[in-house]
């Protein structure tokens, strides 16, 4: 069974969003998110995303933000990072011999043209991130042959 890790700073928008998301659409893929940093470790996902992705029947109240870790690299098959900064941190706690690949989410997302997924807690565009996300999600099935 595939095993798939979202990782942003915080964990409580982009990741959190981006898990929910892809779990509602392929329940048979394992999924969890973490962030680079320890800024939120155990809080729910941000409010404002919450009720962003409430409107369009996402549901991701039963998350808790938790800090990326090393083993995560054993752990999951693929690791998937919201920003460039997201992957150099998880890159430099990459152990010797691990070959799980990190990749920027943004560009699965068909018609978009993103490299990265902007933070929402900054920008205030919580529909924008989810609309981006949601594209990528579909480009992530696509690209596992969920489709």
């Amino acid at each position: 069974m595939q095993k798939i890790l979202f990782v942003c700073l915080g964990n409580i928008c982009r990741s959190p969003a981006a898990e929910a998301i892809f779990r509602a659409t392929c329940p048979g893929i394992v999924t969890d998110s973490a962030g680079t940093s320890d800024y939120h470790i155990g809080e729910p996902p941000y409010g404002a995303m919450q009720q962003a992705a409430a409107v369009r029947g996402i549901g991701m109240s039963d998350l808790r933000a938790r800090q990326f870790k090393r083993a995560d690299f054993a752990d999951f098959d693929l690791i998937l990072v919201m920003d460039r900064a997201n992957q150099r941190a998880v890159e430099a706690l990459r152990p010797a011999g691990a070959t799980t690949p990190v990749q920027l989410f943004a560009p699965l997302a068909e018609g978009f043209g993103a490299d990265e997924v902007p933070d929402p807690y900054y920008t205030r565009d919580f529909s924008g991130c989810l609309d981006l996300l949601q594209a990528a999600a579909k480009g992530l099935q696509r690209e596992l042959g969920l489709d």
